[in-house]
């Protein structure tokens, strides 16, 4: 069966929650409550087992790591990269936050070099799902 890596915005963000029950394929959630270097080498490996490595950004992320990943498994491993960006996202600790137009304008072009580096870029979870789950 296909996997999934599901890399991404953290931050008590909710979007891995709402993607999951839509795939038919399987999946790798980084995300635990104790991150150790033990977790960190898991991530890696991961990253190199899973058939995808899906980045999903939303607002509530705080720093800019996924964006390097997303282009670097992009230049990489293009024919497995997904990369995806949502406009808004809640959660009970910072509440609602959204995009503003200038980071819009540059998750596009992100979303865009990873096109040109042969990546796959969608525009929403129920797109991310459609395609993860074509194979099966």
């Amino acid at each position: 069966m296909e996997k999934v890596f599901l890399g991404g915005t953290c931050n008590e963000s909710n979007w891995r929650e709402l993607l999951i029950p839509k795939l038919n394929i399987d999946y790798f959630n980084p995300v635990v409550e104790d991150w150790t270097p033990e977790c960190m080498q898991e991530e890696l490996r991961q990253r190199k087992l899973c058939d995808y490595v899906l980045y999903v950004i939303t607002p509530l992320m705080t720093g800019v790591y996924s964006i390097a990943e997303v282009i670097d498994d992009s230049n990489k491993q293009p024919e497995k990269t997904i990369f995806c960006y949502l406009c808004e996202d809640t959660n009970d600790y910072s509440g609602h936050d959204h995009f503003f137009s200038g980071q819009i304008k540059s998750l596009d072009a992100v979303g865009e070099m990873v096109v040109r580096n042969g990546g796959i870029f969608l525009k929403s979870l129920d797109d991310v799902a459609k395609y993860l789950n074509k194979g099966v």
